[in-house]
């Protein structure tokens, strides 16, 4: 009991004390709203400084996220867009709090399957597994978001065409889409409609949004407003004809799904099956599984099984994989 206790006591300082530290580095948002009304009303020190700055570092252009990077998110950056991640997600979630959360997982999944007698070469791996946690659910939450704003792309275009033909302007169409829509899309397009009413370009406004969802359709569909804009001609038969394609793609896509559902189902059952047989084994007979962690050769033995497994899965997903 004394033990467990101990054990509980220090992942809970380490937890705090992670947390505490990637709180130290991240930037708050307070602290700079309130240097923004200081410039503002011309009192405190921001307003003095402020002024000997010229309007690039200028308070007032500066944008509440670029003050939030923290260092943990700095290094992530290098690898992964972390910020971008989690704003496709939709996850309302800080870059911080997302690694304080995983650091969290990763030291209670270590201790608690080192206290349940897991053995020790398996308690790390454990940790890891728990860590990735937030990732993987962010990640499939992030891949429907995606897939439903595709879904409802072309909808969304014929009602814009519509509302062009009708005489519409195009900021009046983006709003309809927004009021009419669903989210995720109805989302997105009320925050381009919102930044073009705060003063930013409808082309900038868009570029922003193609970053946000990476989807060829919708920079096919950027790429036709900005053209027109420059150029002239027919927006709604442009948007007409883009929608009739994401439509034949569809077609196209759910055949290729049909034709490779064998192949997915066999790829799960066969990169399942080894991990669950292993558990099953471990349960039943942990000696007879034991001298893969004890024996140098069977060390080697497990590691290439998890190897050839990750090299599997890879070959299988290039096989069903089929862009449309």
């Amino acid at each position: 009991m004394g033990t467990i206790l101990i054990v509980g006591t220090a992942f809970v300082g380490v937890t705090a004390l992670v947390g505490g530290v990637a709180l130290m580095f991240r930037g708050t948002e307070d602290s700079l709203v309130l240097d923004r009304l200081e410039v503002l009303t011309n009192t405190g020190k921001a307003a003095k400084s402020a002024v000997f700055k010229n309007s690039r570092s200028n308070l007032l252009v500066q944008t509440l996220d670029r003050e939030q990077v923290s260092t943990l998110e700095r290094v992530i950056s290098r690898f992964l867009n972390l910020r971008l991640f989690l704003d496709q997600a939709h996850v309302g979630l800080q870059p911080a709090h997302f690694i304080v959360i995983s650091l969290g997982l990763l030291l209670a999944g270590t201790l608690l399957s080192g206290i349940a007698g897991v053995h020790l070469f398996l308690a790390p791996l454990v940790g890891i597994g728990t860590s990735v946690l937030p990732f993987v659910f962010c990640y499939f939450k992030r891949k429907r978001r995606l897939e439903a704003f595709q879904r409802q792309l072309p909808d969304a275009l014929e009602l814009l065409a519509r509302a062009l033909r009708a005489g519409h302007s195009l900021a009046a169409g983006f709003k309809l889409i927004a009021d009419e829509m669903s989210q995720p899309l109805g989302n997105e397009f009320g925050r381009v409609y919102e930044e073009q009413n705060l003063g930013v370009s409808f082309e900038d406004a868009l570029e922003s949004m193609s970053t946000r969802i990476p989807n060829l359709d919708l920079r096919f569909f950027a790429t036709a407003i900005v053209l027109q804009r420059q150029t002239g001609g027919d927006l709604a038969q442009i948007l007409d004809k883009i929608g009739r394609l994401i439509r034949e793609r569809f077609k196209i896509w759910g055949q290729i799904q049909a034709l490779t559902g064998e192949g997915r189902i066999s790829g799960i059952v066969l990169l399942g099956l080894c991990p669950l047989l292993f558990v099953a084994i471990y349960r039943v007979n942990p000696e007879y599984i034991r001298v893969l962690f004890d024996d140098p050769l069977g060390k080697k033995m497990l590691a290439s099984a998890i190897f050839l497994q990750f090299v599997g899965a890879l070959v299988i997903r290039k096989i069903i994989d089929i862009k449309v």
